[in-house]
C-alpha cells in the first residue's frame, strides 16, 4: 500500500492523533509547567480544542463528511500560529497589535535550536491536520 493511499484511508485517525498531541501538549505547558498562555495562544486553542472532539467523533463513526467543517478551523488556527510565530521572530510586528494584558505575545517560553517555539509547534500541528484532511477529502476508488 502506498503512503498516500494509507494517509487517504486513515486521515481521520492521523489528524485526530495530531490533535490529541497538540491539546495534550498545550495543557501540559499551561497546567504542569505553569506557562501562562498569551492572547494569541488562547485564539490558537479556540481553533485546536474543538478539533479533538470533532475528529474523535468522526473517527469513531468513520465519517469523512466532517472534513469540510474541520478544515477551516485548522486553516484559521494555522494562520494565527503563523502570525504569532512571526511576531516572536520579527520584533517590529509586536508593535502592530501589542498584547496589552497578561503575558506578551512575543515572549518565548521555549526556544529550542533558536527557532522552535510554542507557536511553531502549534503551526506544525495545524499544517499536519490540514494536509491530512485535504488528502483525505478525496475518495479512494478501491474503498
Amino acid at each position: 500500500m502506498k503512503f498516500s493511499t494509507f494517509c487517504r484511508r486513515h486521515c481521520l485517525y492521523l489528524a485526530w492523533f495530531v490533535s490529541i498531541i497538540a491539546v495534550a501538549g498545550s495543557l501540559y505547558l499551561s497546567e504542569v509547567l505553569k506557562y501562562e498562555p498569551c492572547k494569541l495562544c488562547w485564539f490558537q486553542r479556540i481553533f485546536m480544542y474543538p478539533q479533538l472532539f470533532l475528529l474523535g467523533i468522526a473517527t469513531y463513526r468513520g465519517d469523512k463528511r466532517i472534513i469540510p467543517y474541520v478544515l477551516p478551523l485548522s486553516i484559521i488556527g494555522g494562520s494565527i500560529s503563523l502570525y504569532h510565530y512571526a511576531e516572536q521572530k520579527i520584533p517590529a510586528l509586536s508593535k502592530v497589535l501589542p498584547c496589552t494584558v497578561g503575558v506578551p505575545c512575543n515572549q518565548d517560553y521555549i526556544n529550542l535550536l533558536g527557532f522552535i517555539t510554542i507557536p511553531l509547534m502549534a503551526l506544525t500541528a495545524f499544517v499536519l491536520i490540514t494536509i491530512l484532511l485535504w488528502t483525505g477529502r478525496k475518495t479512494d476508488q478501491t474503498e
